[in-house]
């Protein structure tokens, strides 16, 4: 087993804020001069890449294991660590959109609310199970 320091579970301190975590990923970028690099298109891209690497851990698993996963601390530690890197790049774009995530997500669910009202919930229409049961 690999020691991996986890200061999200490390100590019983507030977890800091959303508007703090994205000031502090604005300066770690600032200070490397990366805003250039810091496009639409790039962030999109790498948000993509860490999604995908998410992915890969749940990839191979059925359904069973998968819940499973944060059981093992190596595991645990890899799947918060992908779910770090996506929620940085998915901040630092709507930092660069002036996009307000929390209403963005807010409105979503409204939206939701209204196209799929508690009587028409439900198993998902027309979607079958994956091969395999994965």
């Amino acid at each position: 087993m690999t020691d991996h320091h986890d200061s999200a579970s490390a100590g019983s301190a507030a977890p800091p804020d959303l508007a703090a975590l994205r000031r502090r990923l604005a300066e770690f970028a600032a200070a490397r001069d990366w805003q250039p690099y810091h496009t639409p298109k790039n962030l999109v891209a790498a948000l993509s890449v860490e999604a995908s690497e998410l992915v890969e851990i749940f990839q191979w698993l059925t359904p069973e294991e998968s819940t499973r996963v944060m059981a093992d601390p190596d595991t645990a530690f890899r799947v918060r660590d992908e779910v770090a890197d996506v929620l940085a790049y998915l901040l630092q774009l709507c930092e660069v959109l002036d996009i307000d995530p929390l209403a963005a997500l807010s409105a979503k669910i409204d939206r939701n609310e209204q196209r799929f009202p508690p009587r028409s919930a439900g198993p998902a229409r027309g979607a079958a199970p994956a091969p395999g049961g994965r």
